[in-house]
């Protein structure tokens, strides 16, 4: 079941933010709005983090809300080909569960944050209207969500310094 994937998921991922968990527990009992997935893409120095640009958002991780029957890990990878292209194998452990609202007439729901090492040298195939590029860490990026900038360079920082975190 696709509920159950989703707590699995939240309970292996590296970082928690928001109370995701317990958030999750409590909505598991109500019906449940579309979970969120996006994938933190870095190349393989960990230097670069590749976003789209949402129209509304700002910059962001590719990602979106998941499809009825269909697993975050399942949406987190085609929204990452279909926003840029790339066709890359999600790490074993999600990066992150949080809990927030994509739009402000939205209600919060669960958002897994999936983890990928692309080459940077692979070309892009963004979406018409919703560019993709890749930008240095430790630059300051636009976004509706600009807690995701320490959120990733932690989950980066964390990748680089433990190499069997990077096991698929």
């Amino acid at each position: 079941m696709v509920v159950d994937e989703a707590v699995a998921d939240a309970g292996r991922a590296a970082l928690e933010f928001d109370g995701a968990r317990a958030w999750l527990e409590e909505a598991r009992r109500h019906p449940m709005e579309p979970l969120a997935a996006e994938v933190w893409v870095t190349d393989p120095a960990f230097e670069h983090v590749l976003l789209v640009k949402h129209r509304v958002r700002g910059w962001v991780p590719p990602g979106g809300k998941a499809e009825p029957g269909e697993t975050p890990r399942t949406a987190a990878a085609r929204e990452l080909l279909e926003e840029t292209g790339l066709q890359a194998e999600l790490l074993a452990e999600p990066a992150a569960v949080a809990v927030r609202a994509y739009r402000s007439d939205w209600s919060a729901t669960l958002g897994l944050s999936y983890a990928a090492i692309v080459d940077p040298q692979v070309p892009l195939v963004a979406e018409p209207g919703q560019p993709a590029a890749w930008f240095g860490l430790d630059e300051e990026w636009q976004s509706v969500f600009p807690e995701d900038r320490d959120r990733i360079r932690a989950h980066a920082r964390r990748l680089a310094a433990a190499p069997a975190a990077r096991a698929r």
